[in-house]
């Protein structure tokens, strides 16, 4: 029987060893696009919903664009009451003095209709008053450098059928929490090396679209029948890329990740947000190629701390030994994926936050397939049915302009 145990812990963990190497191989910069001699004009619509960490610094970087061509930056708001206001339209005046390019504006887009998401009515009323030749798309908490809408428009334009591209994501910053721990392993340890590798098979595509930063021509979206094809969606930045290639063309994604920004996670909001990514994959990611040898890795994670548990109360001290350190070098791989991705290590206190995602994971779950009708997100709380919006689509709202930069 400890025979047995040990060559089945050395047959997986010698799978688990080849998927790692093949993994950081994955992981390695990929080839940046051509440059172009002229770049096409771009409007870049940001709604902004809350008050996000650093706020401040993402709304300068947001400004700082370095793009070379001309650039319209549109936030979105529901209200004049939101709390980041203020934030955006001192970073709106600060950017008109400096006199750097590129005009700025906030318009007011009022509450969603009924099935649509706050972020898809924002984005909607956003893009109405784009006067770019691209319009992209960019979340309130994400951390732009000087090159990604260079990169995102040139990686756009430089792939044959692309109708959208979208920049990778990181969390970058130091986990201050155990919940920062858990999402950024979610992020940086498990779905970030599988996109790169599908991206390597793919010639850099992807079925499915990334939100957090995104360009698209306009003839891509005419294409689908226009934003407001993704009614009735939760997870409206995944469909549309499912969308687009249901019309043939390609969701391609930038060589360079662009960094979310995240810090102190309360363990509730921690939790919320675990299960709302849950969520998302269930609706936004159908492709089971793509999750399953993520998931895969849970129960070798599991199977080898509980088998070696198991052994040692046998007394089979050599098998219970090997099928502990299958459970912790599948910890320690996930852990070697976030460090490789350049973002801040993680701190000795959260080391296993991976087997906190599997441990969350049944109930998490159950929650998602079996018991939930509700989600908040972002101040706002849907009804959902088996993972999409559970309501009837109503008009577009209207949209009122109030701040505006020459």
């Amino acid at each position: 029987m400890e025979l047995a145990i040990l060559a089945g812990v050395a047959l997986l963990g010698g799978l688990v060893w080849r998927e790692q190497r093949a993994l950081l191989r994955a992981m390695q910069p990929r080839r940046r696009p051509p440059e172009l001699e002229q770049h096409p004009s771009l409007s870049v619509i940001r709604p902004v919903k809350g008050r996000d960490v650093e706020l401040d610094q993402n709304l300068r970087s947001a400004l700082q664009h370095g793009y070379p061509g001309a650039v319209q930056t549109i936030f979105v708001f529901d209200h004049e009451r939101e709390p980041a206001v203020p934030l955006v339209e001192k970073a709106i005046a600060e950017h008109i003095d400096s006199g750097r390019p590129g005009s700025a504006e906030i318009i007011y887009c009022g509450q969603p209709p009924r099935g649509r998401t706050g972020k898809l009515n924002a984005m909607i009323q956003g893009a109405r008053q784009a006067k770019g030749e691209l319009i992209a798309f960019a979340d309130s908490d994400i951390r732009s450098d000087p090159d990604s809408l260079r990169l995102l428009v040139e990686t756009l334009l430089g792939a044959e059928r692309a109708g959208a591209a979208f920049a990778p994501i990181v969390v970058s910053e130091y986990n201050e929490t155990l919940s920062d721990a858990v999402c950024a392993m979610m992020l940086n340890g498990l779905y970030t090396p599988y996109a790169c590798r599908e991206l390597r098979r793919n010639d850099g595509e992807l079925p499915f679209l990334l939100g957090q930063l995104m360009v698209f021509t306009r003839e891509a979206l005419e294409a689908v029948g226009g934003l407001e094809q993704l009614s009735g969606q939760l997870v409206d930045d995944l469909y549309l890329g499912q969308l687009l290639r249901e019309a043939g063309l390609r969701n391609v994604a930038s060589p360079e990740p662009i960094r979310i920004i995240q810090s102190g996670l309360p363990l509730a909001e921690g939790y919320r947000r675990y299960e709302r990514w849950l969520t998302f994959s269930r609706t936004g990611i159908p492709q089971w190629s793509f999750k399953l040898p993520i998931i895969f890795r849970a129960p070798l994670m599991l199977l080898g701390l509980a088998g070696g548990v198991a052994a040692a109360t046998q007394g089979m001290w050599l098998a219970a030994a090997a099928g502990i350190s299958l459970g912790v070098g599948v910890i320690a791989a996930i852990n070697q994926l976030h460090n490789h991705t350049g973002c801040a290590p993680l701190r000795p206190r959260h080391w296993l936050a991976p087997l906190m995602i599997v441990v969350l994971a049944p109930w998490a779950l159950l929650r998602i397939y079996v018991l939930q009708r509700r989600m908040a997100w972002r101040g706002r709380v849907y009804d959902l049915r088996r993972g999409r919006l559970d309501v009837e689509v109503d008009p577009a709202a209207p949209t009122t302009r109030r701040f505006d930069s020459a």
